[in-house]
């Protein structure tokens, strides 16, 4: 047996676990310092006991900016064949982490099957879940039945679960009295509210949270501290609903890093460019520099089939100026179930807008890979170009359908001899530059 509850249980306790060995070697960070973060909440490492194919990631403002992919299958989409396809294309584009949000069928076979053989960290909700599980209707469910869902997931491997601890009754009045343009667009912040408007009962999530930090506390789950009241269109964003739960989601922190269980904070959401650095400076004071998870930010409502742009834009932004985590967007956002070239396009844009922030907070070695990029260029090395390409596929496959008709080794058909490149190697090698 371990002399330790969780990750940061050891490293409050100076235990160095396999986990943090790994995370601060890939993070090129001293262990002592690792540690120290960990021990205080600055960095989450979600590693569950039972999740024994997970190559563990920290996730923290000061750490390499990490991406979540969000898959799973509905009533109208349910084919598990593609979801795993999905979840092998994303682990083998670079993300960290998976979110498991099937809401139809048999859940579990596939979250076990999740957690028995993919090593990105596994993420659930386990709100959608629970009517699923049990097969009744919303109204019908009690708070235990939601608390024993938690604990299901936690027994199958899930190394971090969101939880819409953050509303209560006081949330529905608020709803009633500010008119959101949107009201609540989270998933499964809908289905609390829902909830607790149909039975008059409090928020299960918030009642019985003692008894959730010690099933997480047992398991090592990480808490993802879902907002529910996060703005689903520029006109909500940064409002009372919004911040009022914000302070209490920084409550629900304190209490669970007492119980030693691991948090991550969740974040917006639709939020004007302007806004962004903003909301991740009020989430780091309120919640005490929890790692920030950020949906986005999404920074206009008006490019749907575009959105992993729209996405990519304000997540740069966010993961600059403190978001430590970033929930990938599709171009189906808002449309449909993301297909797997939807999946595809919203992680390389997600990886484009982590990369860019790390190299502006300076995380040592992140620029390594531009710098090599920049001398393939120069000495126009088509292959090693590739190489260091986000996706060398379709950097590769752009290039050989539109080949010069010239020397293929030297120019792209963009300019041919009248590349800039080719014309300044020739040029400082007192060659004659030949363009006709």
């Amino acid at each position: 047996m371990s002399n330790y509850t969780t990750q940061m249980d050891a490293a409050r306790k100076g235990i160095v676990t396999p986990e943090i060995e790994k995370v601060a070697k890939k993070e090129k960070m001293d262990v002592d310092k690792l540690m120290e973060l960990v021990a205080s909440g600055k960095v989450a490492i979600p590693a569950n006991k039972h999740h024994k194919s997970l190559d563990a990631e920290g996730v923290g403002s000061m750490l390499r900016t990490k991406i979540n992919v969000n898959l799973g299958v509905s009533r109208d989409c349910k084919d598990y064949d593609v979801e795993m396809q999905k979840v092998m294309s994303a682990v083998k584009l670079g993300a960290e982490a998976i979110m498991d949000l099937s809401s139809h069928g048999n859940t579990q076979p596939f979250r076990q099957k999740l957690t028995s053989e993919c090593p990105a960290m596994i993420g659930t909700v386990p709100v959608y879940d629970s009517v699923i599980h049990y097969q009744r209707d919303l109204a019908t469910l009690t708070a235990q039945d939601f608390v024993d869902v938690v604990r299901l997931h936690a027994e199958d491997g899930v190394d971090f679960v969101t939880l819409h601890c953050g509303i209560t009754r006081k949330t529905i009045d608020q709803i009633k009295k500010h008119k959101r343009k949107m009201n609540i667009v989270s998933r499964g912040g809908s289905l609390v509210f829902a909830w607790m408007c149909m039975t008059g009962e409090e928020n299960p999530f918030y009642e019985h949270y003692d008894e959730i930090l010690e099933i997480c506390e047992e398991h090592d789950v990480t808490i993802s501290l879902g907002d529910a009241c996060r703005p689903g269109c520029l006109a909500d964003a940064t409002d009372v609903c919004q911040i009022e739960e914000l302070v209490r989601l920084g409550e629900l922190t304190k209490r669970a890093w007492d119980h030693n269980v691991q948090v991550m904070v969740e974040g917006p959401g639709h939020v004007p460019l302007d806004q962004v650095a903003a909301n991740m400076k009020v989430q780091q004071s309120i919640c005490m520099g929890a790692p920030f998870y950020v949906l986005g930010p999404l920074v206009t409502d008006i490019a749907p089939g575009y959105d992993h742009i729209t996405a990519a834009i304000g997540g740069a932004v966010a993961a600059m100026n403190g978001a430590a985590f970033l929930c990938y967007v599709t171009p189906a956002e808002h449309l449909a179930l993301p297909n797997v070239e939807d999946t595809k396009q919203g992680i390389i844009a997600s990886k484009i807008a982590a990369h860019a922030a790390d190299i502006a907070k300076g995380i040592p070695g992140a620029r390594d890979i531009d710098d090599k990029m920049a001398d393939a260029r120069r000495v126009l090395d088509w292959d090693a170009q590739f190489a260091c390409a986000l996706d060398p596929e379709t950097a590769k496959a752009i290039r050989d359908d539109r080949l010069p008709e010239d020397d293929h080794s030297e120019a792209c058909s963009m300019c041919g001899k009248f590349c800039a490149v080719r014309s300044m190697n020739k040029a400082l090698a007192g060659e004659y530059i030949d363009i006709l």
